[in-house]
């Protein structure tokens, strides 16, 4: 299958059902790039505004709604020497009472520099930090925004997410996974952009290390195959999205996928599935600082290779 080289000219700060900048087919690879979250390209130059500007969108051939999309992240690499994050945590993560602290100690300061080293795969603190200055972190590079165009016609911008993926912030999003998106638009249209040299969970300052990504994917589709949030894979777990506020609708959206998830693909009645999920399911939390809050619901492999397709 051909490998496309996609050099980008202009971007997007909404999801949606924007004209493509690229046909492909499943079975295709795209070789790509992506800005950080406030435009700026791999020289340091402002390429688009500010916003996790988004790469795409990619018109997946025969992808139709009721279809899943199946995207393969290849390859994520930062594609320059430096990064940016925030400075102290977000109010909301914090008990009321500290947010003025949290204020004080941000003062004039709206970013904090880092070194991002390729071959050492390390990200340095460079600004003054206090007693972290000179931190080094090993890099752990992941995508906080991607995903598909939603349903009838919508532009959802792309501080935020839904069944359509979007702002997920979810740092499980790295090379070598597998992710799954509902087809709610003709063509499928998918974007990616946001990349974090590394981040925790929850992006609890607002941002992880921002900086631009080399980004390699592949696609391929399950026809006829409807799922309602993203899917995803990697060589431990199958994983669900739930993407919602408040806390709780998200973590219901994710146990009700993985509800799917077994009863279909793996023919588990509901009670079986339920005991399986109850006693071996693990939550990871994804973005919990822009509107919509992103869980993630965690089943073992392992766990599911002896039972019946």
């Amino acid at each position: 299958m051909p490998t496309h080289s996609f050099k980008p000219t202009h971007y997007h700060n909404t999801i949606g059902s924007h004209p493509p900048v690229l046909t492909i087919a499943p079975g295709d690879t795209v070789a790509t790039t992506c800005v950080d979250a406030s435009g700026l390209d791999q020289h340091l130059q402002q390429a688009t505004p500010r916003g996790n500007p988004m790469t795409g969108p990619f018109f997946i051939q025969g992808a139709q709604e009721g279809d899943t999309l199946v995207v393969r992240l290849e390859k994520l690499r930062p594609s320059r020497t430096s990064g940016w994050s925030g400075v102290v945590l977000a109010s909301g993560v914090v008990d009321p009472d500290d947010v003025p602290a949290l204020a004080q100690a941000r003062g004039e300061q709206r970013r904090l520099d880092w070194e991002i080293d390729l071959v050492a795969n390390t990200a340095q603190l460079c600004s003054p930090a206090g007693r972290l200055e000179g931190l080094k972190l090993a890099l752990d590079p992941m995508l906080g925004c991607f995903g598909v165009a939603p349903s009838r016609g919508q532009a959802i911008s792309t501080a935020t997410s839904g069944p359509h993926g979007g702002n997920m912030d979810y740092r499980g999003f790295r090379e070598g996974v597998t992710a799954y998106f509902p087809v709610l638009a003709e063509g499928g249209l998918f974007f990616l952009g946001d990349g974090h040299a590394l981040q925790g969970d929850g992006e609890i300052t607002g941002t992880g290390i921002e900086t631009s990504m080399e980004v390699r994917f592949s696609v391929d589709l399950i026809k006829g195959q409807r799922i309602e949030w993203p899917r995803g894979e990697d060589a431990e777990y199958l994983f669900t999205v739930g993407n919602a506020r408040p806390l709780d609708q998200c973590v219901q959206h994710a146990t009700s996928e993985m509800l799917r998830w077994l009863t279909t693909e793996y023919a588990l009645d509901i009670q079986s599935a339920s005991q399986l999920m109850g006693q071996c399911v693990r939550y990871d939390l994804g973005n919990i600082f822009d509107p919509a809050y992103t869980m993630v619901c965690k089943m073992p492999k392992k766990l599911l290779e002896s039972l019946p397709r």
